[in-house]
């Protein structure tokens, strides 16, 4: 039990609020303290340490980088390496598992032990990784790394332990897969190709044993050469030689013929009987010459297969070997079967493909019934059972990066209605022409847990759209997608104001605020623009209503009244009006003078919207005397007062979206008053300063000297009427600046950790902008771009109190802004709906000003109790639903007043507030800070949130030096401090969220979603919903019968073990490789072991511990059989010696 002191409203004894922004309670870094008072109140805080656990869950996406492809054709699950060393392993919907090597070097192979429960990869460290796919986190059981020789290829035949693992060097090892090390049998390139032959043949680049005969191996080498090695004799039983290098080589399955695909465009078939030249050539897409010659040469066929059918020709199947005069193709994957040739173009560049059998055996009709095609950005799977090859509908989200994903947002135990109700929606518009056939990728199992709840992901993207994901259990499906763009115009290429502004993505997404109770959306751009969403079943044909908002917050001059009065009606923030004002894109007016026009032009004419999220209302901040807008940095929504707020680094917008009027426009200094904290003086005009991109601030003492400081606000603020001196023309007499030079940006971006801003499309390449995020950062935390002003970073609607002096709470917006300073603004909403439509919404600053070191990142109420008071909100209607007369329908509020959660309405609340340096706790209305925590001093906060877990509440926090934190409430008492997620690009910063019930998620990667954990329950329940990769299933038997082996099909088996054991080959060079043991060997399996398959594994390594206990046993015996037979023969010998001798010969 956890005591707090808190001071009563209207005693004389209150301490005052430090204006000079000096905690009023001082403590030591990460120690929580608490201000003496007159009177306590207990407050039971039941979370501890063991409430948190930090893990992974799940991954979602496309495998960023892939560069290898592998099917198991019995388990039926597949596996994509990347360059990265991660290996994602995928089955039926709901099994899915991401691994990483901890070298991080790019896996360049893939072989599944077919049926077996295990995978092998190479990668581009020379080492051979064993993974252990029998339990539901795979594990590394053995690694083998080459030190003097780079591994190109492995080839591990069915049910076979041997791995035959192809070098740089063109030679060719042996590893045993039971116990990882190399067999002493090796084909050296010397001896596989003719001594006459002077040149290297190069890197082996394929491996395959003959289909009719196991003791042959095919070795296809890069300059052409291709060797069939007889195993047995340890001798080549031919040679080939060809003038093009070799990508690829596919045997036909009775083992008389191979294919080669080479550099040259060709495929070339080659028999057994006659390897003098190939008994066909051919150039698929290559154009035949008139006078025989022959065909010009294509790009390489980096891949072929060659497969066959019962019932009709084979498939021939290749990537690559269009002709060179056709530019700007498309990659293609063709498909040749019989007379008919079908290239299938691609959206991106083919990585691997594999084509599925039906059978494991290589010996066998193949029966082909899909191709899995590995791209660079995509996985699609192709049905060769129809004549048309459709795709099948791929069940995994692998179309998140569909456009690059700018923002993301996680919402967790939604309205359980809402998630059928969006899926509903969305299925209208899904694709069509997909295979009827189910995805063949089906392996694994996978059941839904017993505490799933809704839970829905929203990722904005750079085109503008809005993707709304189920992300219930550990899946990933989405539900539905939203398009901004479709609210404006098509901006036009000549169109300065937009090119000038983002050159390539101007309706890129920059931020979402979503309520799920009411429906509500809203959607910040990155051209200055705020689009609110309301959601109807039905669809409905209506005009945008749009608000141009003109803000900016320089002050040069001081602006007489009667100038201010002169201007009003250019500078109110109003309609939007078929009526162009100056500057507008309807007005010829110069470039240089653009002013009072928006970034975007809204659609002015009725749109037809469909069911779904519909467009109601556009705010728009408007350029100023040819200066463009700043970018929006904060958002809030709340459908109980129907206001919006949005704010930047010049100021703050609160909008009335049920009048549809601007309500605030003010300046962030203006909304102080008189209780500004920093003694900031108006300056002279700004001089143009170049500073380089990336986090910059300005440091406690630099503050007087940067900003500025405005009037007094006015009466006309509180009015909607923006008439400050920041938002006045340049008049005749005064002079104009150059705000910006010719080499800054026409946004300035204030990146601080409150405010990760999307990065503007740059011609430069996309690594050099997802490593633009810089970690240099003084002691000082007020972060904010030396340009800009005091930035609004955060805002919330709450009930709370708006001055000391309140006896109940009210609703109010708290505003934090990038120096550490909190304002509260006192609303005055109309209670009766017909009053709420009609009656003004009354906005007056009040006086109230906290402070905190660092850009304000958060806000929470809490009651006296230590509850979490959520905010007001109002029942959905369908605003386009039928009117029915006997029942109107009204408005339906939901309130969470901090009265209505405690006894003692006088009592006020708990305000919490976290910045990037800081978490502080005051009591309403005293303003009095009763805890203050100091989470960081060499790092800084990037993401804070205060959730719910375990039926309480606490304080999420991420640091840029990858520490997630967890703070008790109200006291602040660290609860988890674990480095875990090191910050490496802006991705995660911009992306790391935190949502109730102890889970988070972030950006991984431009193409991938990874979704984490930090409570205890919510780890363990996460894990027993993974997947299971391994199901035991029977390995299909293999032909047998009297045709196949009359006509050739039949393999001829032979014994590996016999030529490639230790007794046989000897032991390889122990420098060639090194052998490093797993973590994940037979302590994982016993710790990972359950169900049937735990079973069967406790079995199975019970009997290997018998029989190893019985073979200790045997040789124990053994040697002490030949100890006494070898201590009887000594006692006969020495018997024989003395044996006539004489006592006294002795």
């Amino acid at each position: 039990m956890k005591k707090f002191r808190k001071v009563l409203d209207g005693l004389t004894t209150s301490s005052p609020v430090n204006i000079g922004g000096a905690p009023l309670c001082s403590s030591t870094a990460g120690t929580p303290t608490a201000a003496p008072t007159p009177r306590e109140i207990e407050v039971v805080e039941t979370l501890v340490s063991e409430n948190f656990q930090i893990c992974k869950t799940v991954r979602h996406g496309f495998p960023h980088q892939p560069t290898a492809l592998a099917f198991d054709p019995v388990q039926k699950i597949i596996a994509i390496g990347s360059r990265t060393g991660g290996v994602r392993i995928l089955g039926r919907p709901g099994v899915d598992c991401y691994c990483q090597h901890d070298s991080g070097a790019a896996v360049l192979q893939l072989q599944f032990l077919i049926n077996e429960g295990a995978l092998v990869t190479a990668c581009a460290d020379d080492t051979l990784h064993l993974w252990n796919l029998r339990q539901k986190r795979p594990a590394i059981l053995h690694s083998l790394k080459f030190n003097r020789e780079c591994i190109t290829f492995c080839h591990l035949p069915f049910q076979s332990k041997w791995l035959y693992v192809g070098t740089e060097r063109g030679n060719t090892h042996i590893v045993n897969i039971e116990s990882f090390v190399l067999s002493g049998y090796v084909i050296m390139w010397n001896k596989a190709i003719e001594l006459s032959t002077k040149t290297h043949p190069g890197p082996v680049v394929h491996l395959s044993d003959s289909p009719r005969d196991e003791g042959k191996l095919l070795i296809g080498f890069e300059s052409g050469t291709v060797v069939q090695w007889d195993l047995r004799a340890k001798k080549a039983d031919f040679r080939i030689y060809y003038d093009e290098a070799i990508h690829s080589v596919s045997w036909h399955h009775e083992g008389k013929q191979f294919m080669c695909s080479h550099s040259d465009g060709s495929l070339t078939t080659w028999s057994l009987r006659n390897t003098a030249k190939p008994f066909q050539l051919t150039f698929p897409h290559g154009r035949t010459q008139r006078d025989g010659r022959k065909p010009e040469s294509c790009k390489p066929i980096l891949k072929v297969e060659y497969k066959t059918t019962r019932n009709s020709e084979p498939f021939i199947i290749f990537s690559g070997g269009l002709s060179y005069d056709k530019a700007n193709r498309r990659p293609t994957l063709t498909i040749m079967h019989g007379k008919s040739i079908t290239a299938l173009e691609m959206d991106h560049p083919i990585v691997e493909f594999l084509v599925l059998c039906e059978t494991p055996y290589s010996n066998e009709v193949q029966e082909p019934y899909a191709v899995a095609v590995l791209l660079e950005k995509d996985f699609i799977v192709v049905d060769l059972t129809q004549s048309n090859y459709p795709i099948f509908e791929n069940p995994y989200p692998m179309d998140i990066h569909e456009s690059p994903v700018t923002c993301t947002a996680y919402f967790a135990d939604c309205p359980p209605e809402i998630i059928p109700v969006l899926y509903s929606i969305g299925a209208k518009h899904k694709k069509q022409g997909y295979s009827h056939k189910e995805w063949p990728v089906s392996g694994g199992t996978w059941t839904l847990g017993g505490q799933t709840y809704p839970e829905i992901i929203i990722t904005g993207h750079a085109d503008g759209s809005i993707k709304f994901w189920d992300a219930s259990a550990i899946t990933l499906q989405m539900l539905y997608k939203l398009k901004t763009s479709k609210v404006f115009e098509k901006p036009k290429m000549g169109d300065g104001r937009v090119a000038e502004l983002v050159e390539e993505d101007p309706f890129a997404v920059q931020m979402v605020s979503w309520c799920p109770q009411s429906r509500l959306f809203c959607v910040v751009g990155i051209s200055a623009h705020v689009i609110l969403y309301r959601f109807s079943r039905h669809d409905a044909t209506t005009e945008i209503t749009a608000l141009e908002v003109r803000l900016q917050c320089d002050v040069e001059e001081p602006i007489s009244p009667s100038e201010t009065e002169a201007n009003t009606g250019l500078l109110d923030a109003s309609l939007h009006s078929p009526q162009h004002p100056p500057g507008s894109p309807g007005s010829a007016t110069p470039d240089s003078v653009r002013d009072s026009i928006p970034c975007l032009r809204v659609k002015n004419r009725p749109i037809r919207m469909p069911p779904g999220y519909q467009a109601d209302l556009v705010v728009q901040l408007l350029w100023v005397d040819g200066e463009p807008p700043q970018q929006i940095t904060s958002l809030h929504l709340n459908s109980a007062y129907s206001l919006l707020a949005l704010g930047n680094c010049n100021g703050l917008v609160v909008v009335d979206y049920l009048q549809k009027n601007v309500l605030l426009c003010m300046s962030t200094l203006e909304l102080y008053g008189s209780n500004d904290p920093y003694q900031r003086l108006a300056r002279s005009p700004r001089k143009s300063r170049q500073f380089a991109a990336g986090l910059t601030e300005l440091t406690d003492n630099q503050v007087s000297l940067e900003l500025d400081r405005s009037r007094s606000p006015t009466s006309d603020h509180v009015n909607g009427h923006c008439t400050s001196p920041t938002s006045q023309p340049y008049g005749a007499g005064r002079p104009k600046l150059n705000r910006r030079g010719p080499s800054r940006p026409p946004f300035r971006k204030v990146q601080s950790a409150a405010c990760m801003e999307v990065s503007l499309p740059a011609p430069h390449t996309e690594e050099s902008r997802e490593n633009s995020f810089s970690r240099s950062r003084s002691s000082s935390v007020s972060s904010i771009d030396r340009e800009t002003k005091e930035a609004v970073t955060v805002l919330r609607f709450m009930e709370s109190y708006a001055r000391k002096v309140d006896a109940v709470p009210s609703a109010c917006l708290w505003v934090g802004t990038s120096l550490g300073v909190v304002l509260v603004i006192a609303l005055s909403i109309p209670t009766d709906e017909e009053e709420r439509l009609e009656e003004p919404v009354t906005v007056m600053p009040s006086s109230t000003v906290l402070t905190i070191k660092g850009s304000v990142l958060t806000f929470g109420s809490l009651d006296c109790n230590g509850s979490l008071v959520s905010n007001p909100y109002e029942v959905w209607r369908d605003p386009h639903a039928p009117e029915d007369p006997d029942c109107p329908r009204r408005r339906k509020l939901v309130n969470f007043s901090p009265s209505t959660s405690q006894e003692m309405s006088g009592e006020g609340h708990l305000a919490v507030v976290c910045s990037e340096k800081q978490a502080k706790v005051f009591l309403m209305p005293a303003q009095t800070c009763l805890y203050v925590h100091h989470i960081t001093e060499s790092s800084f906060v990037l993401r804070a949130d205060v959730v719910s877990v375990y039926n309480s509440v606490c304080l999420a926090c991420f640091c840029a030096n990858g520490h997630v934190m967890m703070l008790s409430l109200p006291s602040l008492r660290p609860l988890l401090d674990v480095n875990f997620l090191p910050l490496t690009d802006m991705r995660i910063a911009r992306t790391f969220c935190f949502t109730e019930g102890g889970q988070a998620l972030y950006l991984s990667s431009p193409t991938e979603i990874q979704r984490m954990a930090y409570s205890q329950d919510m780890c363990d329940s996460l894990q027993e919903m993974l997947g299971e990769l391994f199901t035991p299933v029977e390995t299909p038997e293999a032909q047998k019968g009297f045709l196949k082996g009359f006509f050739g099909g039949n393999a001829q088996t032979f014994d590996r073990e016999e030529l490639f054991g230790e007794a046989a080959a000897g032991k390889a060079s122990r420098s060639l490789a090194q052998h490093i043991p797993g973590q994940g060997g037979l302590e994982g399996m016993k710790a990972a072991a359950g169900g049937v398959v735990g079973d069967l594994a406790r079995a199975r390594m019970a009997a290997e511990e018998r029989g190893q206990r019985l073979g200790e046993l045997e040789e124990r015996t053994a040697l002490m059989m030949s100890s006494a037979d070898m201590f009887s023969r000594h006692a006969h010998e020495l018997m024989l010696k003395y044996k006539d001798k004489k006592w006294y010969q002795f």
